[in-house]
């Protein structure tokens, strides 16, 4: 079969189904987005192959060696943490993968004469593609038709100017169209687009960056260069100290093993992946795991006013002539530049939902921009008409003009104008516009809206309004919608470019007639006075501002541009679910934050015990087998339920000093508690068997000490918790006292020891908390003092 011939294909008719089965054969055909979620090759591999992982099943070949069986429980361990957030992960793939399907916009293209909505996967080689403002360009193409198609090259160029494109020019994917509409011929697919060439970051700006997840790669990247060189130093130590080889072999095993806070990486990553999970039950797509954690410090909120105070579901209420022209001619002229422009915006969309198409013959298009704010047609009778917003096609509107817009606008109508001009010209100020009249818009506020505003200001989040509607309109809605500070407003058309946006910013609620530049500026601003800032948005005029802004937020009913960059998708374009994605976040910082500490416990005590007992003659006072129990039940299994149980209290932003107040006690405690222990027992000439016992009693008692700490603040679930998790310990001693390396509970002599022991470590420890707690404390103040200085 004959290849197609692509400057044959018709911009009516397009691919017929033979020549797109023809194309899908010759493998001429286009590649599905990256998915957002790993494989499920890849969950398994990058959870198996890990650095601790080897490092374990190094530690478990010298166990083996040893002969000492039993001391090879620690992998059953690791397998068991590795497995759960393998599975975790899957079941949390599958759901964020159902709802990228929800989310993800269809193509259209034309084939058979007739337009088809498909993915962009199944887009072939010659395919003619229908294209509107907001969409994306999906591949590489030149331009068959335009009716004042504008692109925005930023993502390629970094230029934020439009581009106007007539036929015959290229089109490179990753584009947007910005203005107008038009047909594509699709020149190149797959691998072969522009899109494929370079990163993924090109298209979507720098990835959100997770502070938990990098203070955790901090620790882990430190312990990397210690727990080897100190395992290997504490072994060659012991074994010229006189101690078997086999005895130096399990020592070190144990000291090394104690290091490794295996888990607590894991258990990060799971925990944002189920959160994702349970977003996108409740209908939002995460696109970038760690923008949850950046979502739940966000401090700042900007929002436009369509689709998150308002339904977005506007209607045409009026049409107000002038002296010149009648009610039913200024809806014609409204309806003639709207059916000619083709624009698809929500403005459009009502009037042509309220007024039929007068069929007038368009010479001249200008689309709507975001940047001109009006839309303009010169039909053949000789008129020009343009159609936007009054304070950008009148440079001075008189006093009359502007009273009537501010009454209406006061009574919450968006106020649109309607002028008849001598020209059009996209890139020039109009000359001596004529009014023609106004024209009212009208929108429902969400019945939920003020209700969701109430719970971010209680949460001391800012809700900043930036619209590109006119001010007096904006804050008549939001005053009624509860946001604070609604009357502070601004109208942005009137503010230069060498304006202070940090003080415009930060004096004002609301910005109406807000360039994308400006939002851009704004946003820009607010972070500059150290706030975390998101954006939410819907159309391509909210780009800029998605980029620059820390964490974007899209509507699913938004342009698919808008859509392929944002953090989150909301699915049902319902913004009251930005308390779920917030809480999520605040679930996963805080229980992370508890649970840290539980690990760091193990890791801090270890890293002091294996640099003491490198100048001690004695053994090191565990074997692998005795810190089983403690990894486990103090650690391991607690810390999954703690992670994941809902805690919404607002972020403190100190994940170390909530992780030292609770660890560093304990770890002074359990290397004090084992330093006096030994010495003791070489005082009395005790065994290994029973001074190893006496350790890990007293080991357990701290940490569980300090999990019921972690659990705070108790209710009956975490009581019950900590209670079973005791008494399981306790059942390991009683029962399993060989199998773990212990002497009998039912030797008198050992509680003899134990007691006295046990009973002064809740009094030590909540002294040393107070402490620490007070040196970090002093420590913030003199930090502060000196930034002010």
């Amino acid at each position: 079969m004959a290849e197609i011939n692509l400057a044959e294909v018709s911009s009516e008719h397009g691919l017929s189904d033979a020549q797109v089965k023809q194309q899908i054969q010759a493998n001429h055909k286009n590649t599905a987005e990256q998915s957002l979620t790993r494989s499920v090759k890849e969950i398994f591999r990058d959870n198996i192959l890990t650095l601790f992982n080897l490092i374990n099943v190094i530690l478990g070949t010298l166990v083996f060696y040893t002969g000492s069986y039993k001391n090879l429980l620690f992998l059953g361990i690791a397998i068991f943490n590795t497995a759960i957030g393998i599975i975790q992960e899957i079941r949390s793939k599958r759901q964020v993968d159902k709802m990228v399907l929800l989310a993800e916009g269809k193509i259209n293209v034309i084939r058979n004469s007739k337009p088809v909505p498909i993915l962009p996967e199944d887009i072939v080689l010659g395919d003619v593609i229908s294209l509107g403002r907001g969409d994306q360009i999906p591949v590489d193409g030149k331009v068959l038709a335009s009716r004042g198609m504008e692109i925005d090259e930023s993502p390629i160029t970094g230029e934020s100017e439009t581009i106007v494109k007539q036929p015959g020019d290229r089109l490179t994917s990753g584009t947007f169209l910005v203005g107008g509409s038009g047909k594509m011929l699709v020149t190149k697919v797959g691998a072969d687009t522009f899109v494929n060439h370079i990163s993924n970051e090109a298209k979507k700006g720098e990835d959100t960056s997770s502070i938990l997840l990098n203070t955790i790669n901090r620790i882990i990247k430190v312990l990397t260069y210690v727990i080897i060189p100190l395992g290997i130093i504490l072994f060659v130590a012991k074994l010229y100290g006189g101690t078997g080889v086999n005895r130096a072999i399990l020592g070190s095993v144990a000291a090394m093993i104690g290091m490794i806070p295996e888990g607590l990486v894991l258990l990060t990553s799971m925990t944002l992946a189920v959160s994702a999970m349970h977003l996108a039950r409740k209908k939002t797509l995460v696109r970038d795991l760690p923008a949850i954690e950046t979502l739940a410090r966000v401090d700042v909120i900007c929002l436009d006013k369509t689709g998150t105070i308002t339904s977005g579901d506007l209607k045409f209420v009026d049409a107000i002539p002038t002296a010149e022209v009648t009610a039913d001619q200024l809806k014609q002229m409204i309806a003639g530049i709207t059916y000619s422009t083709g624009d698809n915006n929500e403005t459009a969309r009502a009037i042509t939902n309220a007024l039929t198409d007068p069929g007038w013959q368009a010479e001249e298009i200008v689309p709507f921009s975001s940047e001109r704010k009006w839309s303009g047609v010169g039909f053949e009778d000789g008129h020009h008409y343009v159609f936007g917003a009054p304070q950008f096609i009148f440079k001075d509107l008189s006093n009359s003009l502007k009273a009537k817009v501010t009454g209406y606008a006061k009574e919450g109508y968006r106020v649109l104008a309607v002028a008849q001009v001598d020209e059009l010209a996209a890139d020039k100020p109009l000359a001596d516009p004529q009014l023609m009249g106004l024209v009212l818009i009208s929108d429902v506020i969400r019945p939920n809206a003020a209700n969701t505003f109430q719970y971010f200001r209680n949460q001391d989040v800012e809700i900043k309004v930036i619209s590109g509607d006119d001010p007096t309109t904006v804050s008549t809605i939001a005053q009624t919608a509860d946001i604070r500070n609604a009357e502070h407003a601004i109208d942005m058309s009137t503010v230069n470019d060498e304006a202070d946006f940090g003080k415009i910013a930060q004096e004002n609620t609301v910005f109406g007639r807000v360039t994308p530049d400006q939002k851009k500026r704004l946003i820009s601003a607010l972070q500059a006075q150290k706030h975390t800032v998101a954006m939410t948005g819907d159309g391509v005029n909210d780009l800029l501002a998605l980029r620059q802004a820390d964490c974007g937020i899209a509507m699913a009913s938004g342009s698919e541009s808008t859509k392929s960059i944002a953090d989150f998708v909301l699915i049902n374009s319902n913004f009251d679910a930005m308390i779920d994605v917030l809480k999520e976040g605040r679930r996963v910082i805080n229980n992370i934050e508890r649970v840290a500490s539980m690990y760091l416990i193990k890791t801090m005590y270890s890293v002091a015990l294996s640099f003491i007992f490198l100048f001690m003659t004695m053994g090191y006072p565990f074997e692998p087998i005795q810190l089983t129990p403690i990894t486990s039940l103090m650690v391991g299994i607690p810390s999954f339920f703690l992670a994941l149980e809902p805690n919404f209290s607002r972020i403190t932003n100190q994940f170390m000093k909530q992780v030292l107040i609770i660890s560093t006690p304990a770890a002074i405690c359990i290397v004090g508690y084992i330093l006096v222990i030994e010495i003791v027992g070489s005082f009395f000439g005790l065994q290994y068997e029973f001074t190893s016992t006496l350790c890990v009693l007293l080991t357990g008692a701290i940490c569980w000490l300090a999990l019921v700490m972690v659990s705070r603040p108790l209710n009956r679930l975490k009581v019950g918790m900590d209670v079973l998790v005791l008494a399981a310990f306790l059942a390991i001693i009683v029962f399993f006292n060989n199998i773990f390396s212990l002497v009998s509970f039912f030797d008198k002599d050992i509680w003899l020891y134990a007691v006295p022991l046990i009973a002064t470590a809740y009094p030590l420890y909540m002294f040393l908390q107070g402490v620490i707690s007070t040196f970090l404390t002093q420590r913030e103040k003199r930090r502060a003092r000196k930034k002010r200085s």
